[in-house]
């Protein structure tokens, strides 16, 4: 059976939504779907995010631009970045030194952690090639090892590197629950008393780094990269809000962009209620094509009964009773309703998990015990086996908050209730209390919506699933079309899950041949 979690996400379905800012796609908070905003504008900040406006020049400091990594031999991911063995041979870890607040480039730097192997054909080889797998909040140098065997052929010609972006594992980390609170967030009956709680410790932990963790600042980090990196232009494959993360560096460096491809796309067009809704839509339908799997294969036996409003009625059950008597494991620890949700939401990423959907499931209905759903949400949560938890929960929330300029209010999350449930009887609950995961932020947001007009940019590849409940495919189309005309190529996979390189031949083998060869797809491909 395939590993059920291995999946680049943008959104934790669960209460630790609301503790993680849940909306992963940075952009404003409308009180209703193309309405006027109704959110605060600025919320209750203590401070502002430092880093100059996206149409303002920085002139790095020589000190920077002419830095040299010292590429040592990997040691193991540690716990912020999600723990692990070491990726072994062939890897190579290093630093680079940014400007901690891009406003002031010559102050205080931060140490940026990277990770790369080499082409293994060097005659042949095209130059760096820089991934980012999404979260926000997930740790390049602990992913890119993981998912190496994919990129074999494209490890032929391009030294392949990662990083860990600012916020996340071992770069400016940011830090705010301890692992035992960790454990006891299983939510309140006012998810704003939990977002309290949780950015309290945020801003105790972290407040020097969470001005500067915004997506403009890591998109500066990477043209910085590109230059240390010895390249001249930056080839780049982001997955997830990696393509949120490319969109804003084609924005700020169009002339600098190289052969990019953007995977399983963020919709940069979209208001958070809007993004947020279409998500729970996109969870609801991967949900109806999971249930629609079991009843084929398990028949009478299949726990999501005969239907999908059958299944429907039963998870939510299952949920409402986990709340007050959750299920026992085997490990001792609990199965609550959250966690239950979670655990769920962790098997539609991929088709290949869907068997862990129907495992899962039939075990905490049958035998009243939740230790497969536990141990889904616990992976996909980053909790790891030794009870230690990664940080990206934290990275992801103070991401997402610098990012986001708009500030809901409980009412406001009410008032969309009804469009939430109606969208997923299953997730949108715990969806759209996630429109009020930054309305504490301590530090004011940057921006409505994410800048990434690219005119004059190289052809960059944008790529959508209709199967994605992530990334809805709408997103790929308004991702191409807001990069420019000549600069967004538009293809569409007609499979499931979240990101198709490795999943769909036609799909993979288009990329391959646009990275490798430089030959685009013609836009408006659609691959079956």
């Amino acid at each position: 059976m395939p590993h059920p979690v291995r999946r680049r996400s943008r959104r934790r379905p669960g209460r630790i939504a609301v503790l993680a800012a849940a909306s992963l796609v940075a952009v404003p908070a409308l009180a209703a779907c193309g309405g006027e905003a109704k959110g605060k504008a600025d919320g209750k900040p203590s401070g502002s995010a430092a880093s100059p406006s996206p149409s303002r020049p920085v002139v790095l400091p020589a000190a920077l631009t002419a830095q040299k990594p010292d590429w040592r031999t990997c040691p193991a991911p540690s716990a912020a970045q999600g723990g692990g063995k070491a990726p072994g041979k062939g890897w190579e870890c290093a630093t680079m030194k940014a400007p901690l607040d891009y406003a002031k480039p010559d102050g205080e730097t931060v140490d940026v952690a990277l990770i790369r192997k080499k082409a293994t054909d060097a005659n042949k080889r095209v130059g760096s090639l820089v991934y980012n797998f999404g979260g926000p909040g997930a740790s390049g140098v602990q992913a890119l090892p993981q998912f190496a065997d994919e990129y074999k052929k494209l490890n032929g010609v391009y030294d392949l590197v990662s990083f860990d972006p600012r916020g996340v594992g071992a770069t400016a980390t940011v830090t705010c629950l301890d692992d035992k609170a960790m454990d006891e967030a299983t939510g309140s009956e006012n998810p704003l008393d939990d977002v309290r709680k949780f950015t309290e410790a945020c801003k105790r932990n972290s407040a020097k780094v969470l001005p500067h963790v915004g997506t403009a600042d890591t998109a500066r980090d990477m043209d910085l990269m590109r230059q240390v990196l010895g390249d001249q232009k930056l080839n780049y494959f982001g997955i997830s809000y990696g393509t949120q993360l490319g969109g804003v560096y084609a924005h700020l460096f169009p002339k600098n962009v190289g052969r990019t491809v953007l995977d399983a796309v963020v919709d940069p067009t979209a208001d958070d209620v809007q993004s947020s809704l279409a998500q729970a839509k996109g969870f609801q339908l991967a949900l109806e094509h999971a249930m629609k799997y079991c009843r084929d294969k398990y028949t009478a036996n299949c726990p999501t009964g005969p239907s999908d409003a059958e299944g429907n009625k039963r998870i939510t059950a299952l949920l409402e009773k986990l709340k007050t008597k959750p299920a026992p494991t085997s490990g001792g620890r609990k199965l609550t309703s959250d966690a239950a949700l979670t655990g769920i939401a962790a098997t539609l990423y991929d088709k290949e998990a869907w068997e862990y959907f129907v495992q899962g499931l039939g075990e905490v209905m049958k035998l009243g015990t939740g230790d497969l759903l536990l141990a889904l949400a616990d992976e996909y949560g980053g909790r790891g086996e030794d009870g230690r938890y990664s940080n990206s929960t934290a990275a992801q929330a103070a991401i997402t908050c610098v990012d986001t300029s708009r500030r809901h209010t409980v009412e406001e999350m009410k008032a969309q209730e009804p469009a939430f449930r109606a969208a997923s009887p299953v997730f949108g609950e715990a969806t759209v209390e996630g429109l009020v995961g930054c309305s504490e932020w301590p530090v004011r947001g940057t921006a409505d919506k994410p800048q990434v007009s690219a005119s004059g940019a190289a052809p960059i590849v944008v790529i959508g699933n209709t199967g994605d409940p992530a990334t809805p495919v709408e997103g790929a189309k308004r991702m191409a079309e807001a990069l420019g005309q000549g600069v967004g190529v538009h293809v569409t996979v007609q499979g499931e899950g979240h990101g198709t390189y490795g999943k769909n031949s036609c799909a993979t083998k288009a990329v391959d041949t646009f990275l490798i060869d430089g030959t685009a797809p013609a836009d408006g491909t659609v691959c079956k």
